[in-house]
């Protein structure tokens, strides 16, 4: 694996914050940006939290979903969200609603916010400029060992007419090496240079064996944008599932297609 790993840019908003790419941020034709745990209504430790399926008031999640969709300047009503049940299933896809069974979406469709929910896992945006085609991929441990953004790339390449070397990429925060502790069933199911071994435990390297699929698959190595953040140690800022078990909130990585870019 080379050292593709990059600083994300944050942008500081009112009340909370938003973690941006530098590199999708210089595509007018597209918008992009990822909740952090801050700027939310639900009472802690959920905070911003953004998922129904944790324990909290519906209203605090809607209340906290609009204001993360009015910072961004998208439609929360037009929303594609995937059900992610840990698949390696892509859907592609051109109106908004809830695609149960996928864990990846992929779309042409102008103004289409695509939706990530995430505590731990990655979320990964695919964007190629030329095409003007967007996919988002939620990567944990069995995704990325069924390859689904490698898949997720041959789905826009079949579909769209997508070349793989025009294609730009951004990898989520997500648990990083330095904390995310796998069983030996899971570690293997990766090759050993994505399993370290300290102390007696094994952890796993979710951006690396990402990264390296999506090299793999022809991307060049300055298309990819890696966060170099770990979900887990970073409390202050991230949800965390693996850190705090059922208190802990979900994150949204949404991004668009767009006609044009606000400042």
């Amino acid at each position: 694996m080379q050292n593709l790993v990059t600083q994300m840019r944050i942008r500081e908003v009112k009340n909370g914050m938003i973690i941006e790419s530098a590199l999708l941020n210089q595509y007018q034709g597209l918008r992009f940006g990822m909740s952090t745990r801050l700027g939310g209504v639900s009472p802690e430790p959920l905070g911003m939290n953004l998922s129904f399926r944790v324990h909290d008031d519906p209203a605090n999640v809607i209340e906290n979903r609009r204001r993360l969709f009015a910072r961004l300047g998208m439609n929360l009503d037009s929303a594609a969200i995937p059900g992610q049940c840990h698949s390696d299933h892509v859907e592609v896809v051109s109106a908004s609603g809830e695609y149960d069974q996928t864990d990846a979406l992929i779309t042409s469709t102008l103004n289409l916010p695509l939706v990530v929910s995430v505590a731990d896992c990655m979320a990964v945006v695919l964007f190629d400029p030329t095409c003007n085609v967007l996919g988002t991929i939620h990567a944990g441990w069995r995704g990325t060992a069924s390859s689904i953004v490698a898949q997720s790339l041959v789905r826009m390449r079949d579909t769209f007419g997508v070349s793989v070397r025009e294609v730009v990429a951004y990898l989520s925060p997500s648990a990083g090496p330095c904390c995310y502790e796998v069983g030996p069933e899971v570690a293997a199911k990766f090759q050993s240079n994505y399993v370290q071994k300290r102390g007696g435990s094994l952890f796993l390297d979710l951006k690396n064996a990402n990264a390296d699929q999506l090299l793999a698959a022809g991307l060049q190595k300055d298309n990819i944008d890696i966060s170099p953040q770990c979900t887990i140690c970073n409390p202050d800022l991230f949800h965390s599932f693996r850190r705090d078990g059922e208190r802990s909130g979900r994150m949204m990585a949404v991004a668009s297609l767009v006609n044009d870019r606000r400042t």
